[in-house]
């Protein structure tokens, strides 16, 4: 349970009886009386998306159900409606599901999460209020986008492949481009079935790749279940970097106007670069959707996201990050300014990964590290981890990881340098662990 909602395994952890108490108490944070709710395609589904809409209108909730939807549709049309709930488990494995909870337009914060985790599942159903109805809802998210990233547009991609993963995109991103006039090529466009996992950024995307390279196409876009994630393809077959895909649309926003920009303290200097080299400022939010979309709401950001899911956001028209959009908004670029950014974003390296770290031991070993990296760091930044910045083009940052054993090491440098970084800050992140641990 998060700001990012409640997930678990279904039938185990994640019960009926869960999911209609997690409803019960999140109509609780529902001044408008409505509530859009929507799922993705996994097999638990329907049934846990009767029970969260059966929840809701026993509280007095009138339910508007979008079906099967992707999570940036529903965040879209629940602006409308003044809340919505997801079943969704977002890219995790199928077995999995979970509920996500939008208030005004975007996720939970973590005053709302608490207020919603310490209030009563019955004390929603407030005395005299009479049982909420259901309704069908449609989403115009497709024409919205389409109004949105074609203004300007110059040229971009002629022929795309698409691979919705049999998830809740399906449909949706094949209308999208024909809507954008673009020629496609679909497949696991089938609700329900794909020859590949949930979530595209682990799996090779074999398929994907083979039909843009036989096909020669333009691009390739592969979306997780809920369509929140994007990984696109390029001409070659090859998948882009998350951080390289996040320049993309931070290119494409910057084409359409945007001047202001957020994206989490763990994105690649190259964004914050081409940005300030247009005339654009960025500033830096700790990791997380929800922490980038707070930042953005406070300074009034026009777009930006987190380079480490590829997670684009452009706060006015979705606070959530939008798969479908960021896959218009990279279709639709200039295709020499698309080759200007990737050549730009090859000259650096990322490279994220972990240690294996006892969780009792995370907090000590956070407080300790500015000691043991200042010797390299010009500058040391403290509140979400420890990040040292090198250069101009390198920093560190560690982070304990919130739901493992396991404490996050990410660098980036240039190309040629990173890999030595990180070994050296990995083995020094390592040393301050283990005399924590033997203390």
């Amino acid at each position: 349970m998060s700001i990012s909602g409640a997930r678990g395994i279904y039938g185990q952890d994640l019960t009926l009886h869960e999911a209609a108490r997690f409803a019960g108490r999140f109509a609780n944070l529902v001044k408008s009386g409505k509530c859009i709710v929507a799922r993705d395609t996994r097999p638990s589904g329907p049934v846990l998306s009767q029970i969260v809409s059966a929840s809701l209108m026993a509280a007095g909730i009138d339910v508007y159900n979008l079906g099967v939807a992707s999570t940036p549709a529903a965040f879209r049309e629940a602006r409308k409606y003044g809340a919505g709930i997801i079943v969704t488990a977002s890219h995790n494995p199928l077995e999995w599901n979970g509920l996500k909870f939008i208030i005004e337009g975007r996720g939970l914060f973590e005053k709302e999460l608490e207020q919603m985790m310490l209030a009563s599942s019955s004390s929603s159903s407030a005395a005299g209020r009479s049982a909420g109805r259901e309704y069908p809802a449609t989403a115009s998210y497709v024409d919205d986008v389409a109004a949105l990233v074609a203004a300007g547009s110059t040229g971009g991609a002629q022929v795309v492949g698409i691979d919705a993963g049999g998830g809740a995109s399906c449909g949706y991103s094949e209308r999208l481009f024909k809507k954008l006039g673009m020629k496609f090529q679909s497949i696991n466009g089938i609700p329900g079935v794909s020859s590949r996992g949930p979530d595209p950024t682990a799996d090779d995307l074999a398929d994907l790749r083979t039909l843009v390279t036989a096909n020669k196409l333009d691009l390739g876009f592969a979306l997780d279940l809920d369509g929140d994630r994007l990984v696109v393809v390029n001409e070659k077959g090859e998948k882009l970097n998350p951080d390289a895909t996040l320049l993309l649309c931070v290119a494409r926003a910057v084409e359409l106007g945007a001047k202001k920009f957020v994206t989490s303290i763990d994105t690649s200097v190259a964004i914050a670069k081409y940005v300030k080299e247009r005339g654009g400022t960025v500033e830096h939010s700790k990791v997380g959707e929800a922490n980038v979309v707070n930042k953005m709401l406070d300074t009034g950001a026009e777009a930006g996201g987190e380079g480490s899911s590829a997670g684009f956001i452009m706060p006015k028209f979705n606070m959530c990050r939008d798969g479908l959009l960021a896959a218009a908004t990279i279709a639709t670029l200039d295709r020499k300014a698309m080759m200007d950014c990737l050549s730009f974003a090859s000259q650096f390296m990322q490279i994220r990964s972990k240690i294996a770290a006892d969780s009792s031991l995370h907090a000590r070993v956070i407080e300790k590290l500015p000691d043991a990296l200042k010797a390299e760091c010009s500058q040391m930044i403290t509140g979400d981890g420890v990040k040292g910045i090198i250069d101009d083009d390198s920093w560190v940052l560690v982070r304990p990881s919130n739901t493992e054993h396991a404490i996050r090491v990410s660098v980036e440098s240039r190309a040629e340098k990173a890999q030595s970084l990180y070994k050296k800050m990995s083995k020094k992140v390592q040393r301050v662990y283990e005399e924590e641990a033997a203390r």
